[in-house]
C-alpha cells in the first residue's frame, strides 16, 4: 500500500508534500499557490491562468480548492463606476503553519484515541489464554 504511513515515512519529504499529505492538493493547486507567492500584487483568476498556462475554468477550481484550505484569501476590488471583480493573495505562512500544526496535533489525538480502542477491543485477558500444561 503505497499511501500507507510506514510508506510515507520511508520517504524523502519536503515542505511543498505537506500541501498534498494534508490537504490533498494537486500539482495544479501547488502552481496556482506558487504563482501568488511569486507575485507582487494579488492576482485575478485570469492572471493566474495565464502564469500556469491553464484554461480560466481550470485554475478556478484550483484557487477554490486553495481558498477551501485556507492557502489564499479572496479580496473583493470595487471599480468606481459600479461593479467589482476579486483578487486572490496566498495567506501569511505562519497562519498556514499554525493551521496545519493544529490539524496534525487532532489527527495524532484521534489516531491515539483509535489505538486505544483497537488495544481495548483486542487485547486478551488472563481467563481468555488458554492454560499451558
Amino acid at each position: 500500500m503505497a499511501n500507507s504511513m510506514a510508506a510515507q515515512l520511508q520517504q524523502d519529504m519536503e515542505c511543498e508534500g505537506l500541501l498534498e499529505c494534508i490537504h490533498g492538493l494537486k500539482q495544479l493547486d501547488k502552481d496556482c499557490f506558487r504563482a501568488m507567492v511569486e507575485s507582487e500584487e494579488p492576482l485575478t483568476i485570469d492572471e493566474v491562468a495565464e502564469r500556469v498556462d491553464r484554461e480560466r475554468s481550470t485554475a478556478y477550481r484550483s484557487i477554490q480548492r486553495l481558498l477551501q484550505s485556507g492557502f489564499i484569501q479572496k479580496e473583493q476590488i470595487n471599480y468606481d463606476q459600479g461593479g467589482y471583480y476579486h483578487v486572490y493573495h496566498p495567506t501569511d505562512p505562519s497562519q498556514i503553519a499554525d493551521d496545519m500544526q493544529r490539524m496534525l496535533n487532532d489527527w495524532y489525538a484521534k489516531m491515539g484515541q483509535l489505538i486505544h480502542e483497537f488495544e481495548d477491543k483486542y487485547e486478551q485477558t488472563d481467563a481468555d489464554v488458554p492454560a499451558q500444561g
